[in-house]
Order: C-alpha cells, then sequence, then structure tokens
C-alpha cells in the first residue's frame, strides 16, 4: 500500500509470488528509465521533452503499487498490460529520435509530440482504473493517484511554429560510454500543496527519489519503503568510493594526490606527514610504499567532481524535503524535512537561495499556523535561517503575511516568541520588508509594549528595541512610533538629522495627535531645534516647522516652555517685521496661530516682549499691526488668528483699554462689522465673539455700523426652517451679539422692528422650548440670546411702532411664561429684567376709565323707564396698584398676569443675578407712584417678606442687598405690626443688617440704618453724619 507519510509506496517491490506481475512491472520500470535519460538529451524543444519524461517517471510509483500491494486488484494485469502499450510507444519514439534519422522535419517533430501527448493521456486513463480497495483505506494516496490520473487526461504539450524555432532539426546527442549522469533538471516538480483541512488535492504529482539499481529496492524478505528524509537522500546518487578520504573515510573538501597516486583529505594526510616519528621514512597510508617527497598535488578533478555531486545531491534533497511538506502526513516527516532544510543551509549561502527559488517558501508559511509549537519554531528559524541572504528577505516579506507573526509575538510559548522576534530581526533590515512590518496592523504597538517589558523576558525586549531601530529607516515607520507613545526616534532624528530628516520628523510631529503626557516632554526637547528651522532659508523646512510648533502650542501648559525659548519673539517677527518678497509660503497665518495658542493659554501678557525694543505684546505697536493687516484683506485663516489674538487681550483689563483705545482710533469696528459676512464659518465665529466682548464700550458705534452695512442686522438672526434644524456656534452668538449691544439704541431696535423679526425669534423659542435645549449643543445660548432680543425693545417703549409691537405679541405673557418654562438661569434673568421694563411703563399707561358717550350714541340706548336692566352703571374693573384700567397686554401690568408669584419663586432662586432681577421687577410695584398701601397689601397676601428676608441671608451681593432692603422698608412703613412682625421674629435677620450697617456702600449703610431703627435697635438720632466724617 501507500504510506501516509510519504505519500510513496509502503512495501517497495515485495515479492508477492506473482511473477508475471513481477516481470511485466520491472520491464515498464526499465523502459521508463530510458525514457527519462533519453527525453535529456534532446536539445530542440528540450522543456517540452523534458515534461513529457516528468509524467512517465511520476507513473513509477503508481506501477510499483500494484505491483506490491497486499491487496492487489484483479484487473492489475490489465493496467498493466495497457501501460505497457503507451511506455512502449513512448520509448520507440525517443529511441528512434537518438538512433535513426540524424534530422526530423518540423512536421514530423510535432507528430511524435502528439503521438506523445496520446501516450500520456492512455496512461491517465489506465489510473483511473485503479480500484479503491487497493489503497486500503490510505485516502491521501488515493488522492495522490486520481489527481495525477486527472492532469494526465488532461495535458496538452504546445509546439512552437517553424518560424520560432532556432534550428529546424533536432541534434541528436552521441551518449558517451562512461557511466551516465543525468541533466539536472525539474523532472518531479512539486507545484501544488494538499489541504489536509478539506482533503482535497488542486494537483499533486508523486516525488520520489531516484533509484541507482534495482538490487538497491529490495531486501531479503519484506523490506519497508525508506521514509526518513535523510535516509532517502542517500539513495538519490550513490557515494562513490573515491569521494571517501582513506584516512577520516569521510567525503573530501580539499582532495591531494602524494607521490603514489593516491588521494587524501590535505589536513587528514598533513597530519599524517606530521605525525610520522621518522621524518625521512614516511610511507603512503595506503600503499605503506616509501615516499621521497612529502609534494602535494591538488586534485582539481576529483574535487570538482564532488563539488558537483553535492550539488546535485542538495538539490534533490531539497526537492524530496519539499515532497515531504507537501505531503505532510505525520509531524515526524514534517519534523524530519524541516530539520534537513535547515541542515542543508548551513552547508552553503547560496543553498538558502535554492531552497527559495524551490517553492518551499509557500509551504512554510502554512506550517506557521500548526498546532505544534516544536513545528512553528523550526519553521521560523529556517525562515531566520532564509532571510540572512538580501534576495531571500524580500522574498520572505512578499508571500508571509506579517500580521501572522504579529499574533505569534505573543504567542504563550516562550520559544515561539524568541524565535518569532529573531525572524522578525532579520526581516527588518531590508528596508522594503521593514516598511512592510512597520504597515501592520498593530506590529509597531506590540513591538514597543514587548521593548519596555524588561522585566518580564529581557531576551524579547532586547531584540524588540533591536527591532524598532531597524525599522527607524522608513520615516513612516518613526511616525508610527510617535503615533503610539515610542517618541524617542523622532525626536532624536529630528535633532540629529540631515536636513531632509529634519524635515520629514517635523512633519509628522504637526501630523500626529500625541497625548497630553508627552506634548510636554516633545516641548522641551524640540522647541530649540524647531525654532531654528523656522528661522532656515529653505520655504519646506520652515513650514514643517511651523506645522509642528503650532500642534505643540496648542497645548496650553506648553506655553511657558516656548515663551523661554524665545518663540514669541521669531513669531512677531514673522508677523511684522518679514517681508521675503515672492516666498511661496505665507508665514504670517502660521506665527499668529502659534501665538494665538499661546496667549490663549492665559500667560500673563505682561512678560511676552515681542522685540527688541521691549515692547509687550498687548502694546500699541502689536495692535496697530493687527488692525493694518485686519484692514487689508489678509487671507481668512491669518484673519481668524489676528482676531483670536485680539480676544485674549481682552481678557485682561489693561489690554481691554488698549484694544478699545486703538479699535476707536483707526475705527476698525467697521472692518469688524463687515467681517460678519464672510461666508467663512469659522471667521465669522471669532469676530463675533470679539465683538460682544467689545460691545460694552462700543456698543453704540456697532449698532450704528450694524445699521449701515448691507445685510445686517438682518442676518445675525437665522430663524429655523425645520423642528430637528441643527443651530450652530455663529447663530447662537450672533444672538448674543444682538442681547448685548445696548438695549436702548433705538436705531437698532427701529431696524430690527423694521426686518419684522419678532415673529420668528417668538416661533423659534416656542420650538426651543418644545424640543428642548438638548438638540443642539448652542441650543441654550441661541435661546438666550432670543429673550435677549426681546429685552431690549422693552428699553424703548416710549416709540410708538415698538410699543404697539410689544402689545401685539403680548410680552408680559411672553417672559411670565419663560420664568417658569425653561431651566437656564440667564433666560430666567433676562425675563426678570423684561418684566421690571414693562412694569415701569404700567403706571404711564393704566388710565381711568371714559364712561362719557357721544350725541348721537345716546339715539341708541332706551329710556331709563323702558330699560330692561339695572338702573345702576355697570363698573369697569381697576387695579388698586395703578388705579387704572390694567391688563398685561395693553398696560403690562404683573398683577393682571400673574407674574408676582413667578417672580417671588425666583427670588428663592440660588443664583444671585436671578434674584436680583426679579427683585428689581417687584420694586416697580412698590414704587411711589403706584398705590404702595394696595401693593404692599398685595404682597403680603402671597407672603413676599419671607422670600425677600431668604434671599438677603443667602446672599452677599452689594445691589441685591439695597433693593431687597428696600423692599422690607416699604413693608415696615406701609405694612402695619404684622409686618413689622414677622420682620423682627426673625432672627438671622437683624445679623445681617449689622454686617451690612458695618460693610456696605452708603446707600446699603443708610437702608440697613432705617430698618435697624424701625426694629428698635438703633436711636432715633442719624449716624450718617459720623460715617461720612
Amino acid at each position: 500500500m501507500i504510506n501516509p507519510k510519504t505519500g510513496l509506496t509502503s512495501n517497495f517491490l515485495q515479492v508477492n509470488g506473482n511473477s508475471a506481475l513481477a516481470s511485466l512491472s520491472g520491464s515498464l520500470l526499465g523502459a521508463i528509465s530510458v525514457i527519462t535519460e533519453s527525453v535529456a538529451c534532446i536539445e530542440v524543444e528540450q522543456e517540452k521533452f523534458i515534461e513529457i519524461g516528468c509524467y512517465f517517471y511520476r507513473i513509477s510509483p503508481a506501477i510499483m503499487e500494484l505491483q506490491t500491494t497486499e491487496n492487489t486488484p484483479k484487473n492489475a494485469k490489465e493496467i498493466l498490460t495497457s501501460l505497457s502499450q503507451s511506455i512502449n510507444l513512448a520509448k520507440e519514439l525517443v529511441e528512434n529520435c537518438q538512433k535513426g534519422k540524424q534530422h526530423v522535419s518540423d512536421t514530423e517533430l510535432r507528430s511524435i509530440i502528439a503521438q506523445l501527448e496520446r501516450a500520456v493521456k492512455d496512461m491517465g486513463e489506465c489510473l483511473c482504473l485503479i480500484p479503491s480497495s487497493t489503497f486500503q483505506g490510505e485516502e491521501y494516496a488515493e488522492i495522490v493517484v486520481r489527481s495525477l490520473s486527472d492532469e494526465m487526461q488532461n495535458v496538452h504539450f504546445e509546439v512552437r511554429q517553424p518560424q520560432e524555432l532556432e534550428s529546424r532539426m533536432i541534434s541528436v546527442v552521441e551518449l558517451p560510454k562512461k557511466e551516465f549522469t543525468p541533466i539536472e533538471s525539474d523532472l518531479y516538480s512539486i507545484t501544488v500543496e494538499v489541504s489536509r483541512e478539506n482533503s482535497q488535492v488542486l494537483s499533486m504529482p508523486f516525488d520520489i527519489p531516484k533509484r541507482t539499481s534495482q538490487s538497491s529496492q529490495r531486501k531479503s524478505g519484506s523490506t519497508k519503503y525508506l521514509t526518513e528524509l535523510s535516509q532517502v537522500a542517500q539513495y538519490i546518487e550513490p557515494l562513490y568510493e573515491t569521494f571517501s578520504c582513506p584516512l577520516t573515510n569521510e567525503i573530501m573538501e580539499d582532495p591531494v594526490t602524494i607521490e603514489t597516486g593516491i588521494t587524501y583529505e590535505r589536513k587528514a594526510i598533513t597530519e599524517w606527514f606530521e605525525a610520522c616519528e621518522n621524518p625521512e621514512d614516511i610511507r603512503c597510508p595506503t600503499s605503506g610504499k616509501k615516499l621521497t617527497t612529502r609534494a602535494l598535488s591538488t586534485n582539481v578533478a576529483l574535487r570538482t567532481t564532488i563539488d558537483e555531486w553535492k550539488e546535485r545531491n542538495e538539490a534533490a534533497r531539497i526537492k524530496v524535503a519539499r515532497a515531504a511538506l507537501s505531503l505532510a502526513s505525520s509531524d515526524s516527516m514534517v519534523k524530519e524535512a524541516l530539520r534537513d532544510l535547515h541542515s542543508i543551509c548551513q552547508i552553503k549561502p547560496y543553498n538558502k537561495i535554492q531552497v527559495c527559488d524551490a517553492g518551499i517558501l509557500p509551504l512554510l508559511v502554512k506550517f506557521l499556523e500548526h498546532k505544534d509549537g516544536h513545528i512553528r519554531c523550526a519553521v521560523l528559524e529556517l525562515l531566520r535561517q532564509l532571510a540572512e541572504e538580501d534576495e531571500a528577505k524580500e522574498m520572505i516579506g512578499q508571500i508571509l503575511d506579517i500580521s501572522t507573526l504579529i499574533k505569534m509575538i505573543s504567542s504563550t510559548l516562550q520559544a515561539v516568541r524568541h524565535a518569532t522576534l529573531l525572524l522578525l530581526l532579520e526581516l527588518s533590515r531590508s528596508q522594503v520588508v521593514g516598511e512592510k512590518i512597520g504597515s501592520a496592523a498593530g506590529a509597531i504597538l506590540m513591538l514597543i509594549r514587548i521593548r519596555y517589558n524588561r522585566n518580564t523576558d529581557p531576551f524579547a525586549s532586547e531584540k524588540a528595541d533591536e527591532i524598532l531601530k531597524n525599522l527607524e529607516k522608513c520615516p513612516d515607520n518613526i511616525k508610527r512610533m510617535a503615533e503610539n507613545g515610542f517618541l524617542e526616534p523622532l525626536l532624536n532624528h529630528l535633532i540629529e538629522g540631515c536636513e531632509e530628516m529634519q524635515m520629514e520628523m517635523a512633519s509628522c510631529l504637526g501630523e500626529i495627535i500625541l497625548g497630553h503626557d508627552s506634548k510636554t516632554y516633545v516641548a522641551e526637547r524640540a522647541s530649540p531645534c524647531l525654532i531654528k528651522m523656522v528661522q532656515s532659508g529653505n520655504t519646506l523646512i520652515r513650514r514643517a516647522a511651523f506645522q509642528a510648533l503650532a500642534e505643540i502650542s496648542s497645548y496650553h501648559p506648553n506655553a511657558r516652555i516656548l515663551v523661554e525659548s524665545g518663540v514669541v519673539h521669531i513669531m512677531a517677527e514673522e508677523m511684522f517685521i518679514r517681508t521675503i518678497y515672492n516666498e511661496p509660503m505665507n508665514s504670517k497665518k502660521e506665527a499668529a496661530a502659534i501665538l494665538a495658542n499661546i496667549l490663549e493659554s492665559g500667560i500673563d501678557h505682561g512678560i511676552l516682549q515681542v522685540n527688541t525694543q521691549g515692547h509687550p505684546v498687548d502694546s500699541d505697536y502689536v495692535l496697530y499691526g493687527i488692525i493694518y493687516m485686519l484692514k487689508n484683506s489678509t487671507p481668512d485663516e491669518l484673519n481668524i488668528n489676528l482676531i483670536r489674538i485680539l480676544l485674549c487681550l481682552t481678557e485682561s483689563p489693561k489690554s481691554m483699554a488698549t484694544v478699545v483705545s486703538v479699535i476707536k482710533e483707526t475705527e476698525a469696528c467697521c472692518t469688524l462689522v463687515e467681517i460678519i459676512n464672510n461666508p467663512h464659518e469659522e471667521l465669522g465665529v471669532a469676530v463675533v465673539k470679539l465683538l460682544i466682548k467689545l460691545s460694552p464700550y462700543v456698543g453704540h458705534t456697532l449698532a450704528e455700523r450694524l445699521c449701515k452695512t448691507r445685510g445686517l442686522p438682518e442676518n445675525l438672526i437665522e430663524i429655523p426652517t425645520q423642528t430637528n434644524q441643527y443651530i450652530t456656534e455663529k447663530q447662537a452668538l450672533s444672538a448674543k451679539l444682538l442681547a448685548k449691544i445696548p438695549h436702548q439704541n433705538l436705531a437698532l431696535n427701529l431696524a430690527l422692528l423694521g426686518k419684522n423679526i419678532v415673529p420668528g425669534v417668538l416661533q423659534t423659542i416656542n420650538l426651543i422650548q418644545k424640543t428642548g435645549t438638548r438638540s443642539s449643543r448652542y441650543a441654550n445660548a441661541y435661546l438666550e440670546g432670543l429673550v435677549g432680543i426681546l429685552v431690549r425693545f422693552t428699553t424703548t417703549l416710549y416709540e410708538t411702532q415698538i410699543l404697539f409691537l410689544a402689545r401685539n405679541h403680548n410680552f408680559t405673557q411672553v417672559f411670565t411664561e419663560l420664568l417658569v418654562k425653561t431651566s437656564s438661569d440667564e433666560v430666567q434673568k433676562l425675563s426678570a429684567i423684561g418684566l421690571e421694563n414693562l412694569s415701569s411703563e404700567s403706571i404711564h399707561l393704566s388710565k381711568p376709565p371714559q364712561l362719557k358717550r357721544k350725541k348721537f350714541m345716546k339715539l341708541f340706548y332706551l329710556p331709563k323707564s323702558l330699560s330692561f336692566g339695572s338702573s345702576k352703571k355697570k363698573k369697569i374693573p381697576l387695579c388698586t396698584v395703578h388705579r387704572g384700567v390694567c391688563s398685561s397686554q395693553s398696560t403690562f401690568c404683573l398683577v393682571d398676569a400673574k407674574a408676582v408669584e413667578r417672580l417671588l419663586a425666583c427670588v428663592d432662586h440660588e443664583n444671585a443675578e436671578v434674584v436680583e432681577a426679579a427683585l428689581a421687577a417687584i420694586c416697580t410695584l412698590l414704587d411711589d407712584k403706584v398705590d404702595v398701601d394696595s401693593s404692599v397689601s398685595l404682597l403680603s397676601e402671597v407672603h413676599a417678606v419671607k422670600h425677600v428676608l431668604n434671599a438677603v441671608k443667602e446672599h452677599k451681593q452689594e445691589g441685591l442687598w439695597q433693593k431687597s432692603f428696600w423692599v422690607i422698608e416699604k413693608f415696615l412703613v406701609k405694612g402695619g405690626d404684622k409686618s413689622a412682625s414677622d420682620i423682627s421674629q426673625d432672627r438671622l435677620f437683624p445679623a445681617t443688617l449689622i454686617s451690612a450697617f458695618h460693610h456696605g456702600d452708603g446707600s446699603t449703610r443708610q437702608m440697613a440704618e432705617n430698618i435697624l431703627r424701625h426694629l428698635n435697635k438703633m436711636p432715633n438720632v442719624s449716624t450718617t453724619a459720623y460715617y461720612s466724617t
């Protein structure tokens, strides 16, 4: 049967008593031997004839199997007879080419090849007749034979056209009389593997070692087929006796001939001569003849023969090992093949190339996933050995999936991990393969992790470090190392590398996203080098350095490091002084970005000097330069950074004063307002932020410019058209800007009114309240800005159009509802301010009822005697507070709007600004122009004093105290004994009054004194004069 370990016969030429069958098989094998030897001698179309001979050679094991199997099929003789016809025909055709005509025409040549093709196909058909029982359940053996049968039946040999032939004749080579040595050619090529998982064979040709004689194929009794590859290799070609040194019995490396004509190994015979006791009586070790000279003559012919013999046997051993790895029918077979390949590679470097060229690499790669760790280790070691040759490195890199090796460096077996790292180390010496290793997912990260685990595995750590150093040849790998937290290679090449490498590293530094823990370290090491690069004359180097500095400066803790490195002076010089014409790079943009990053860190402006004259960054020198660039149509990106610098300077009161002064002097408000219409979103956001900061100082100027600029101010309010429309930052900031510009500016209010924006504002407020502020990051800020826009209209109610607007949209009801329908403190504060402004106008708008009738209207009324109703006049209800006819819509009455309770709820708010705004609105009901007695009575019913007392005790703000004390004093004066009792019973309130009396300003102190006097806590004599002095 066929042995599963080798795929070849396991009972080679076993004597089974069937002499006729054995005789027929022997003759067929002899004929095949003649064919394979003859085809190698044909020169024209030699490749075709060798390929034909290969098929005849590969069918030999099947013939042996039919002869030696224990379960000989009944049709064995029929199969062998059919094979005999094809083989004898092929033998005759080849022999005719050698012994017959000396020249064969093209037509005859094509005919011969066609007949040989037919013979091969017939043999393939014969193989398919072998029954499955012959293989006795050896599945792999049957698969191999069936695969060979299919291949032979579908074979086709192309013959070149006559004009393509170098010669139209086949030259017949005369066989030498000496023993024939066949030309080294791949007659038994292994090209396809067997898949053990699905037991399918794509194509598996047989590969057996060549026997020198029939006697070497048998032993007495039953002989098992030789399975160990080292034994098989010995039978490929015999070891001739002349190759061995008579002294060592080993194959000679440097054969030399002595005087007697006998050849020895040079080293062995030299030692023999030196060991002789009598130098004058030296004899030949073999013949015993006395030598007259010690002269050694190199046996060049023998050495050449031995070298050729070794090459043939090494090549054959490689093929045998390849066949074994292809079949892989047992682990021991694979291990033996790997050991043999390892020993072959150790003989000489060229053998490594031969192994790679033999198609063994794909087979080795397959075994990297073998379940046996020892096999994986052996494969890794063999691949490392092959990779020592530069040519082999790239071959392995092309075939090998690096990700497989990356997985293996995490193996639980230390031997596998170490072998994998050694292979990667060898491969990484090639820059091409190094790039492939670096690009493999997770490769750099895993190597860095192993590098840092020195205590766990020192050997692996050392090798990982060496691999990473080799990978540094590729700039992309250095970038990947930095991205994975290993910054040393990048920084070292940045500081010590050539200009080109420095540029590459600076570019990487500008592109990668560093962790916060790394940015400071990078800033400390790289800043001096990058600043030098910025001052270089090379545009590309400057651009890379600027990019890296921008990335480093974006981390605010690095600001002080950069300042100490002198970066502020350099950036200011780039912005205001450097004027190299025709330079393709605009460095002002990058310099402004870096300077803005430093200022945004919150560093003290006073320590930032921009030149040797000592000008600080917030000096007129810098500000005039920035305004000049803003006015001269600089690129949007530069304008963004310039405005960022101005925004930073407005954070300091001292710097703000300088900024406002320069802006007023240069009339820069016009330029800033015009930038609002710029389509660049980021630029628009930046300029609106700056205008919000400046609005308290140049608000009226901004309002004037907004009214005169085309598309403004209506473009600042963009009403969402859809329920789920995303609110942008610019929309929110634009609304806030309109809310921050002085509310009393009538021109701006009328401009907004003329654009009819209020309906859209109210609609958007309702929409945001329904959907909630979580629908967008900026929804809450946008809502605050819209409410602020409504509030600004309440400051100019003296204008008829605006008064009509407030009445038409019932502002009182809108603000009252906003007090409780929002979670925003700012919206509550603004709503309270709006109610305060509206309530302040109520006393002017509330009028007594007009009951006079016009004369002609009397005609429409019946006489009193005929009237069906009451004789009493119908009374129109009057507001007790405002002493007239009131409503929330027409006179903005807080009482009618039921806003008092909601304002008192706001008095209990934890935000002092909301409390103060609510108190201010309540104070309008206690003004001397209204009926204070009625107001106090009304507020007492809702326990207003209790809310106010709680607010006084909880908050310490001066303005809040003043409003609270003012309300309490009103209650003490107008509220009677009940109010005085409620106030005096609060035990903590006197302590608050005393604190205000001692620490408050003049107004607060006076109010506290008055209340203390009402509570009999102070004498009636005024102490104001005492404190005023």
